[in-house]
């Protein structure tokens, strides 16, 4: 149970570098068609090209669970709850708080709060392919913690 219980906190750690290396080098770099549409203010749909990326972690998260069902994978229960809480708190933190895609959250307005929704605006300042920053999105550098 232990070991469980480390490999789910260790693979939602794990998370947040791959978001950050998916966000980076693939939704900025060859998948840019899906991911272009979040960074325009114009798109008249509540849903986005972007939210396939969603699917793909999904689908990710599902194979461990399946794969420790049929007992061909042991620790892969805590490898796929592990991707599916990092999913649940990306959702939170980036469509609900930051987006906004839900009216919650609005009022939040602690130091990392704060930090968060600079380091994210400062990403999508951007609204190019290149030259953007701050690409992850729970480990918030600490210079938007400054005011």
């Amino acid at each position: 149970m232990l070991l469980q219980i480390t490999v789910f906190i260790l693979t939602f750690l794990v998370m947040e570098f791959m978001a950050w290396f998916t966000h980076k080098y693939i939704m900025h770099g060859f998948l840019w068609v899906l991911h272009a549409d979040h960074h325009k203010k114009d798109h008249n749909s509540w849903f986005e090209r972007n939210d396939a990326f969603f699917i793909f972690y999904a689908v990710v998260s599902i194979g461990c669970f399946l794969l420790w069902q049929k007992g061909v994978f042991e620790l892969g229960i805590a490898v796929g709850l592990g991707i599916f809480a990092y999913g649940v708190a990306y959702f939170i933190v980036h469509d609900i708080f930051i987006h906004q895609r839900f009216k919650l959250f609005r009022n939040a307005n602690n130091l990392y709060a704060k930090a968060v929704r600079r380091a994210h605006k400062m990403h999508h300042k951007h609204i190019g392919k290149g030259d953007g920053e701050c690409f992850g999105m729970l480990i918030v550098p600490f210079k938007y913690f400054k005011k």
